[in-house]
């Protein structure tokens, strides 16, 4: 907390190194944030730091509706939308998206159903839809690699609505249905 031009720099930069050890305060909108905060960065005659959300509250500033800062350090609030996306992926590993639709599970994270794709697009590069595909892929070869069951088996425990599904789904990312894996995974053996 020495160096005040370091710590300016740092939020100017949105270092996450400092994000709960300083807390910074606004003059002029009598807000305080953290350093991460997508707000703009405000001067740095008009910055005050903390170092804690409760002295900058005893200041006289108020949290941030944007980042709020007042919430314990990493608790899901703190890590923003990313715990949004924590849920949604925890939900999909569970099977939310094998035999219910988009939209209930986004109706079960409490957001629409655009809103999720867009959450997911920012944080994964993908949408709930790829990954809930790819984790079903995952499954599916795990099954194929380590049981005997009937590949009808197979799809329903993997999360596919039906064999015919999961062998167009293998056909388009590996080139062949997942019969001829479990053959060439035989003959390797």
């Amino acid at each position: 907390m020495h160096d005040l031009a370091a710590l300016y720099e740092a939020v100017c930069r949105r270092d996450p190194v400092i994000d709960g050890v300083v807390f910074v305060a606004v003059k002029t909108t009598g807000v305080y944030c953290r350093p991460v905060c997508p707000a703009r960065t405000p001067l740095a005659r008009n910055v005050r730091f903390y170092r804690s959300a409760a002295a900058a509250e005893q200041a006289g500033y108020r949290p941030c509706l944007r980042c709020r800062p007042e919430t314990a350090p990493f608790c899901p609030a703190w890590k923003g939308t990313q715990s949004t996306v924590d849920r949604a992926l925890t939900l999909i590993e569970a099977g939310a998206l094998d035999h219910d639709g988009l939209d209930a599970l986004a109706d079960q994270l409490g957001i629409s159903a655009r809103h999720l794709t867009r959450l997911f697009a920012a944080h994964l590069d993908a949408s709930p839809t790829q990954i809930a595909q790819s984790l079903r892929v995952q499954r599916a070869k795990r099954l194929l690699d380590g049981t005997t069951l009937p590949l009808a088996q197979i799809a329903s425990r993997a999360g596919f609505s039906s064999p015919r599904r999961m062998s167009a789904t293998f056909v388009s990312l590996y080139g062949r249905p997942p019969s001829r894996l479990r053959a060439s995974r035989r003959t390797t053996h």
